[in-house]
């Protein structure tokens, strides 16, 4: 596979960067995509939530009153789930929503879809990709210039500049190759990279 390098002011560069069939021209396997999407999604969940059962509750030792005689119901404790401040009846306990996804298909599936950004042309190489200020507006200019606004920025290295510079962006993300994930190639518009990010993630998945 093949694909035009730009320079970071959207000119055309004069150069064709060849990409390794291996990583760049993989057919799509949408089931395969959407199990690593899904797992990825998946693992960033916090599973934090959790509240008291009647056990955990502090205090209820006592019984509130008497058995029989008084003309009210009978209670056991104070924090029966039916009492307000009691625990709760089915409590939600902290769990880990992780799935297994196996090492070769989290790949195979990044590879299945950098190979369909670069059929549907949304893929764009320059040479590089580097600003001289934190500045959003540098950063818009620049992204104008090329011709984008809903853009994932693939960077060699975490960019402190590109990063502050992005942040006011809503469609603009900024993330360095070892970051590469499915969910960030698939939910924007185009994907920018370097010719350093291309051979990276060449030597990464072929």
């Amino acid at each position: 596979m093949q694909v035009n390098v730009t320079t970071a002011t959207g000119e055309a560069a004069g150069k064709v960067l060849e990409l390794a069939d291996t990583a760049f021209a993989c057919p799509f396997n949408e089931p395969l995509v959407h199990q690593a999407v899904t797992a990825y999604l998946a693992g960033a969940r916090a599973g934090t939530r959790a509240q008291k059962t009647r056990a955990q509750v502090r205090g209820g030792g006592a019984k509130p009153w008497r058995q029989k005689g008084t003309g009210r119901a009978r209670a056991g404790s104070i924090r029966s789930p039916l009492w307000r401040g009691g625990g709760k009846a089915f409590a939600a306990t902290p769990s880990d929503h992780r799935q297994k996804l196996n090492k070769k298909m989290y790949r195979a599936a990044l590879r299945a879809i950098l190979s369909e950004l670069l059929r549907q042309e949304r893929l764009q190489v320059v040479e590089d990709f580097n600003l001289d200020s934190h500045k959003t507006r540098d950063l818009v200019a620049r992204l104008q210039a090329l011709g984008l606004e809903d853009v994932a920025i693939v960077t060699v290295a975490p960019d402190d500049r590109l990063q502050l510079a992005a942040r006011n962006l809503p469609r603009v993300e900024v993330l360095a190759v070892s970051a590469v994930n499915p969910v960030t190639l698939i939910r924007h518009e185009r994907v920018l990279m370097t010719v350093e990010v291309v051979k990276q993630l060449e030597a990464r998945l072929a």
